[in-house]
């Protein structure tokens, strides 16, 4: 004789099997519906448009800060050097990952020198006159990379760059010089032509003198 529990056992694990089974999809309708709020595209720009890239590191930076006497972590993000398209200048820029916020922003200047920290071959130090804030300030920055080779790239671009500006800055000293010079020959040259015409003048109107004196004399013998 069957046992009377085996159909109820049966149904009860077939309904459990019904609701565990996912819902079905939605059927598609073909109805298009309208978003609530429509977006529109907006132009984000970053004032690097003008500006081409030299080069592109994952890094993470460091300030220095003198009241407290110790390193501060900036943010993590990527450290860029870019050389402006019209001016040629190059200038150093580093945004934190997602957010973008700015860490370090400020030039790349002839005079800037890169250091190995501390014998850690992974990280450099220099100083510069920063602008992230919205102000200029004078900074001691730490950048530490997650590779040597990362590092080195980095320390031979500033150098390379810095180079560069130098001798750029020394050619157009020269050039200043030699404009210099040539304008006060110039300037030295008309004086003396000045001068010249001014010791002339006197002359001229003695002589001038002369020429009347004797026509009136031989007015005079007339």
């Amino acid at each position: 004789m069957a046992s009377t529990t085996e159909p109820t056992t049966l149904k009860r694990e077939e309904e459990e099997e019904e609701d565990s089974k996912p819902a079905a999809d939605d059927e598609d309708t073909g109805a298009q519906v309208a978003p609530i709020v429509k977006l529109q595209e907006v132009a984000v720009t970053t004032g690097e448009e003008n500006e081409d890239v030299l080069l592109d590191l994952k890094s993470k930076l460091y300030r220095f800060d003198k009241e407290g006497n110790q390193w501060k972590e900036r943010g993590v993000g990527t450290v860029k050097l870019l050389k402006h398209k019209e001016t040629g200048k190059v200038r150093l820029v580093m945004r934190q990952n997602k957010i973008l916020k700015i860490c370090a922003n400020h030039l790349v200047l002839p005079t800037m020198t890169v250091q190995e920290h501390q014998g850690n071959d992974k990280s450099c130090v220099w100083h510069a006159a920063d602008f992230a804030d919205g102000e200029l300030k004078e900074e001691t920055f730490c950048i530490r990379f997650a590779s040597v080779e990362n590092c080195k790239a980095f320390k031979d671009k500033i150098e390379e760059i810095t180079e560069s500006l130098a001798k750029d800055s020394g050619e157009s000293e020269e050039a200043k010089t030699a404009a210099s010079l040539i304008e006060k020959l110039s300037v030295e040259g008309k004086d003396k032509e000045e001068k010249k015409e001014a010791e002339e003048a006197p002359l001229a109107s003695e002589g001038k003198k002369d020429d009347n004196a004797k026509q009136e004399i031989s007015g005079d013998g007339k």
